[in-house]
């Protein structure tokens, strides 16, 4: 009699074999994982807990003003130096036309100082020929003249007088001459200290005037509109935010244990989910943060106190993006991110080991206002001292 295709030796083979395929498929598969890691993945370490960041330039007015006039809106594109907003002027426009005529009235001032040290100078030559004259009469009229009886002893007494009365005048002018250099002595008009007080009053009016017009410190998108037509603007307080998007970068949280091969320079790729799969981002490893995210925030952990549980702690990689890249595909604050750090090359260095040479971030765009005060005081001063035709 035949076995049944059912039969319970049939079916302990079959299960056999099936065991044995996926047996040997965990098998390529472990193997295969194994080959990836060895291959790629123990030098490369990747996350997604990471979202760009840049900088927020926060427009603030820095004088108080009441706001009449706004020329920005969210989202609006705004280049460097552009105006943002107008504070009412009124006030600022008088205090610096006070100070542009105390200038004038202190460039004439000085210069009559100087006229009078000049007059003094003259005035101790004059009395130094007249005391020489004096001496001369009394010279003549004294000594053989005087036992001959050549001369009276009334014309006698007149020449010590006149001789008395000529030293008396000299030392006079020469203290008078002493007070004039005094207030003139090693300077001159434009360096005289009452000249430099009231330019620096003009300096002050003139700048508190120009930042009547608030402009834009640097290009960007504005962002977080506060300021109101009519409102009291005060120094400090953010009437908008400027978001330069060429100023960006990636902060990539990554864990304690994926940071061991970690070094500034190495490179990145990066995916966003903006622009998905289809779009790789590069850029290289700029720096590490000195602390992780928990010791920088409002309420750092007590780890001393109560009960402890350990949590992995992350530490924050700033990397540096491809401004080429960045123009083709522009991201913005806030974006989450997928970064992977290619970690097999470790000949950098995991802290910075040299200082910034000069700026990160400069901006010019007040120094404007410092030169064309610097020129309407060199103006009053020279038109004061009769130079400017």
């Amino acid at each position: 009699m035949s076995e049944s295709p059912n039969t319970p030796n049939n079916n302990s083979s079959k299960r056999s074999r099936a065991l044995l395929i996926l047996t040997l498929c965990f098998i390529l598969i472990g193997a295969s994982y194994g080959v990836y890691w060895w291959i790629h993945g123990r030098y490369h370490e990747t996350t997604d807990d990471a979202y760009v960041a840049g900088n927020l330039i926060r427009v603030t007015p820095r004088i108080a003003g009441t706001v009449v006039a706004v020329y920005a809106e969210d989202t609006n594109l705004v280049q460097r130096g552009q105006l943002l907003a107008r504070l009412d002027d009124a006030d600022e426009r008088v205090a610096l036309a006070a100070a542009e005529a105390r200038l004038a009235e202190t460039v004439r001032e000085v210069k009559q100082m100087f006229s009078a040290a000049d007059q003094g100078r003259a005035n101790v030559a004059i009395k130094e020929e007249s005391l020489r004259q004096a001496e001369s009469d009394a010279a003549r009229r004294g000594g053989a003249a005087a036992a001959d009886e050549a001369v009276s002893h009334e014309e006698r007494e007149h020449t010590g007088s006149a001789l008395k009365r000529a030293q008396s005048e000299l030392r006079l002018a020469n203290s008078q001459l002493e007070g004039a250099l005094a207030q003139v002595a090693n300077t001159n008009i434009e360096h005289h200290p009452a000249v430099k007080q009231a330019e620096a009053q003009v300096r002050e009016a003139y700048l508190n005037l120009s930042r009547c017009e608030i402009r834009a410190a640097e290009s960007g998108y504005v962002a977080k509109r506060a300021v109101q037509v009519g409102q009291q603007a005060a120094p400090g307080n953010a009437l908008m935010v400027i978001v330069p998007l060429r100023q960006i970068w990636v902060e990539a949280n990554f864990k304690e244990d994926q940071l061991q091969r970690m070094r500034i320079g190495q490179a990145v790729a990066m995916e966003s989910d903006l622009y998905g799969s289809g779009v790789t981002l590069h850029g290289k490893v700029e720096g590490l943060a000195a602390g992780t995210g928990s010791v920088f925030s409002l309420l750092p952990p007590q780890n001393a106190s109560g009960n402890w549980i350990k949590i992995v702690q992350r530490l924050p990689v700033r990397i540096a993006l491809d401004s080429s890249e960045i123009a083709k595909y522009p991201l913005r604050i806030g974006l989450s991110m997928k970064a992977e750090v290619e970690t097999a090359d470790t000949a950098g260095e995991s802290l910075a080991k040299v200082s910034p040479s000069g700026p990160l971030y400069e901006s010019a765009v007040y120094g404007d206002d410092e030169k064309k005060a610097e020129q309407r005081i060199h103006e009053i001063v020279a038109a004061n001292q009769g130079q400017l035709k």
